[in-house]
């Protein structure tokens, strides 16, 4: 099978890593209030997990997959095109929903379009192989909003910077289009997963597979979502649930929902700082990429540490570090400011990776070993969730005063520390193990 297709879509994702802060920004540009933050943050968040089924199950036959990814790439370049045009605040946040309905809904389409005629011993290799395309995609897409300030303002001056990015966006998106068009394989009609015993492997692989600079702050992931809850039977799952993996599960709905609480208000945040939106991409793109570099340290550093104090660790730093950003306004120089605003999301970033690792760890470690794959379902599940609870409870606090909201966000994250803390059978001996292919 070729591999041709993945240079276009690494394309669009660069409309995709680009669109994630831009459209944000520009609310913020057109006067949104901190709850608008809010809602446009929640419905981006809860329209992928629908939409991540509802194209899985399409997707089964072979013959609609190509026509999924250039229908995504297709609605993105119309929405990216559209939204500068837009100067109704909840018009915007219906367009961006749109957007990310597509986006977060085409990830199970993406993984069996790479491994449809491979043999499952290369399946690791293929969604990696996906993931690293994609990943660098969206990286490129926080590089170009980090530079286009400069750029753009001398191409087309300061008034009109911001449309034309978005413009160029779509244009990475339409260009992505057309060569997917050109390129996407067009596998044999029996080419598509079946099997219990495949979807659990592929679960396994989604899992365990890190997505490059993305994953540092959108924690959420339709792709797991949608392969980790196939067949999911939760009159059969309630039944294996004891009091540790309970406890897990309630640490982890309340952190999400701490992460998600921080990371909605951040761009009106920085920018009622003073910092343009170059700089804020560029912090942006700082925490991301602290992020991806600590993945393999920290599985390595959790193959042979206590886990649960390696994770109660790393959520409690970063549930001090939250309040602690919303001091970054008051160091008098914008350069000063900069910096330690630079320092302080590179080190969320970096926490992180550790949590991020370390808590598929817990969760198999906790769950029961034929019903692992079930487990990791639910823990994305109510990361999905809590992700829109979460964008509505960070806009609601900010409203109050950004140091409200990021104290809002850092006790919940540090609360699911306490419970990760209190977990007994954790600590010893712990090794990070897969679950079961």
């Amino acid at each position: 099978m070729t591999d041709r297709w993945l240079y276009p879509w690494a394309l669009g994702s660069v409309a995709f890593g680009g669109a994630s802060l831009l459209v944000p920004l520009y609310l913020v540009q057109l006067g949104a209030s901190p709850v608008q933050l809010g809602y446009l943050a929640a419905s981006a968040a809860l329209v992928g997990a629908p939409g991540a089924v509802l194209f899985g199950r399409l997707a089964n036959r072979v013959g609609n997959r190509r026509t999924l990814v250039l229908v995504t790439l297709t609605v993105v370049a119309l929405a990216l095109t559209a939204v500068p045009l837009l100067t109704d605040i909840t018009a915007v946040i219906v367009a961006n929903a749109a957007l990310w309905l597509v986006v977060g809904s085409v990830a199970p389409v993406l993984t069996m379009l790479v491994v449809d005629a491979a043999p499952e011993s290369a399946w690791s290799e293929r969604i990696g192989l996906l993931n690293k395309y994609q990943g660098y995609g969206w990286a490129g897409g926080l590089v170009l909003g980090t530079v286009w300030p400069v750029v753009g303002v001398r191409l087309v001056g300061a008034a009109s910077a911001t449309r034309a990015l978005f413009w160029l966006l779509a244009a990475c998106a339409g260009a992505s289009a057309v060569g997917a068009a050109r390129t996407l394989p067009r596998p044999a009609p029996g080419a598509h997963v079946t099997s219990e015993r495949k979807v659990r492997r592929i679960a396994r692989l989604v899992t365990n597979t890190r997505l490059p600079v993305r994953g540092a702050t959108f924690p959420f992931a339709p792709n797991r979502l949608y392969w980790t809850t196939r067949g999911l039977d939760p009159r059969r799952l309630r039944a294996r649930f004891d009091a540790g993996l309970a406890t897990y599960l309630a640490a982890a709905t309340l952190f999400f929902t701490g992460f998600a609480a921080f990371w909605t208000p951040l761009p009106l945040f920085l920018t009622d700082a003073s910092f343009d939106s170059g700089q804020i991409f560029g912090l942006y793109l700082v925490s991301s990429l602290a992020s991806a570099v600590l993945y393999e340290v920290a599985g390595r550093v959790a193959a042979r540490s206590d886990v649960r104090l390696l994770q109660s660790g790393a959520l409690a730093v970063r549930g001090v570090l939250f309040p602690t950003v919303a001091l970054v306004g008051g160091l008098g120089s914008l350069s000063l400011e900069l910096g330690a605003a630079g320092v302080g999301l590179a080190a969320i970033g970096a926490t992180w990776a550790v949590i991020a690792v370390v808590g598929t760890a817990i969760v198999t470690r906790l769950a029961p070993p034929a019903a692992r794959g079930e487990v990791l379902g639910v823990h994305t599940a109510l990361g999905a969730v809590a992700g829109g609870v979460g964008g509505i409870l960070g806009g609601w606090a900010a409203s109050f005063g950004y140091l409200t909201a990021f104290a809002v966000a850092g006790g919940l994250v540090l609360l699911g520390a306490i419970l990760v803390l209190v977990l007994g059978g954790l600590s010893g001996g712990n090794r990070v193990v897969d679950p079961p292919a």
